[in-house]
């Protein structure tokens, strides 16, 4: 039975701090309070339905309230719901091990798990950090990142991170990185392949001149998510592997975002089919049930945590759900479905015909930029098409484009000014086109209205 609306507004601004939200500006916006979920849609608890354009925060693959998804948590619970994996396994645990390796580039063969995928690149920096001390060149001690980058929030991801508007206030809590140029080529001075070539330039520089400091250089592959969608010129990625194996620096690839499907393939590493020394995951690992990340590594990396106790190489990490026998069991039914359902084609499928419906919005006078990887997509908005003039900051202009597609039935969320629609991977061609059409007439009465 629904619960009243303004009472829970009224618990919601007395008891709940709202991640990324700022409260004092919160109930001026009719926020949405959702009681359920069915398929691509969510339902509040005033009844009105809304499309998933944001895969509830990127992660949602087969719809809310799939009936799978749903048994393979009550079987689990028949059994057990939770014991540590510390010192000892679990069933589900290991078998979902078995099947991500499987799944992932050859070079990753080891699993180590953790409940969100900001947890999964802080186990990977450690991993990285460790292991050339293992190896004897503990001078090998820094992290290169790309500019723009977004790992998550914890401690270590904010440092290899670089979104200013997220993560300038905690500078002082910070390691020290070096950063490099991800390739952003509606934004450079000169063509696409001009622009592959001076970011590759500019790395290629930074580790001539510092390799022997660097640990290991994180990226996210093919697409840059939280900076607003920059997908990377062909070859670049697999570029930036080859001068990582040239310099002796190990490669992190972070698939949070563009694990599982989301940009067509199942790892965006396999568009150039890199092999990355460390991978995290998480997201849509559990088909957007629970949280359950994994960090995946090398045989090399792993061997060199293995010894004797007096060694003291014991990688001494770990968390109080980590394999998670309910997150494991869901994530292995949801791999069931993958292969079932043909998860991977029907993106790749979709997305084809997504690209096309897509050009209608180059038409529109304020969108200067549309770009779009498998189901991911950001559509960057501009005041001056011509001169590529950006929005400022405090016109808001993204969150007023998606408060009016969440008043047509859409929810999705900007990141500034750049518009994204990233739905569930089983979304169909006529759900995907409705979103398309209620997204276009937001973007056109907000921007020329």
């Amino acid at each position: 039975m629904s619960q009243n609306y303004q009472e829970l507004l009224e618990k919601n601004q007395k008891y709940l701090w709202n991640p990324f939200t700022q409260m004092k500006e919160y109930l001026q916006d009719n926020p949405i309070i959702i009681e359920r979920g069915q398929g691509v849609k969510l339902i509040d608890v005033r009844g009105n339905e809304y499309y998933d354009g944001n895969a509830s925060v990127w992660l949602n693959v087969f719809g809310h309230n799939r009936k799978e998804l749903n048994e393979a948590i009550q079987q689990q619970l028949e059994q057990i719901a939770h014991s540590t994996l510390l010192g000892m396994a679990n069933v589900p645990s290991i078998l979902l091990a078995e099947q991500l390796v499987q799944l992932a580039p050859d070079r990753l063969q080891k699993v180590f798990y953790s409940d969100s995928g900001a947890e999964a690149v802080e186990i990977g920096l450690k991993m990285a950090f460790l292991y050339w001390k293992h190896r004897g060149k503990p001078e090998k001690q820094t992290f290169l990142s790309m500019k723009n980058a977004y790992h998550g929030d914890t401690v270590g991801a904010v440092s290899v991170g670089g979104i200013s508007t997220f993560h300038q206030a905690f500078n002082r809590l910070l390691f020290p990185t070096e950063k490099v140029s991800y390739p952003y080529p509606y934004r450079f001075p000169g063509t696409v392949e001009e622009c592959k070539q001076s970011c590759l330039d500019e790395l290629n520089q930074v580790l001539e001149d510092k390799s022997d400091q660097i640990a290991g250089l994180i990226v996210e592959p093919m697409v840059q998510g939280a900076s607003g969608i920059i997908v990377m010129p062909d070859g670049f990625l697999s570029e930036v592997e080859r001068l990582c194996r040239q310099y002796d620096v190990l490669l992190l690839v972070d698939e949070v975002a563009t694990g599982f499907g989301r940009t067509g393939k199942m790892f965006a590493c396999e568009h150039e089919g890199i092999q990355p020394d460390i991978m995290m995951v998480g997201k849509k690992l559990t088909g957007g049930y629970l949280p359950v990340a994994a960090t995946l590594t090398s045989n090399e990396v792993y061997d060199a945590f293995y010894g004797d106790h007096a060694e003291g190489k014991t990688f001494f990490h770990g968390h109080s759900y980590t394999g998670n026998q309910l997150g494991c069991s869901v994530a292995l039914a949801s791999l069931k479905l993958y292969e079932r359902e043909h998860v991977v084609e029907h993106v790749q499928e979709v997305s084809r015909l997504l690209s096309v419906w897509l050009k209608e919005f180059e038409m529109l006078s304020h969108v200067g930029d549309v770009r779009q990887l498998g189901l991911i997509v950001g559509i960057e908005l501009v005041r001056d098409k011509e001169r590529k003039e950006p929005y400022a900051f405090e016109e808001a202009i993204g969150v007023r484009v998606c408060r009016r597609a969440k008043e047509l039935g859409l929810i999705t969320r900007p990141l500034d000014s750049v518009i994204t629609l990233i739905p569930p991977l089983i979304t169909t061609k006529e759900e995907l086109r409705e979103m398309l059409t209620i997204l276009y007439q937001a973007i056109s009465e907000v921007t020329e209205g």
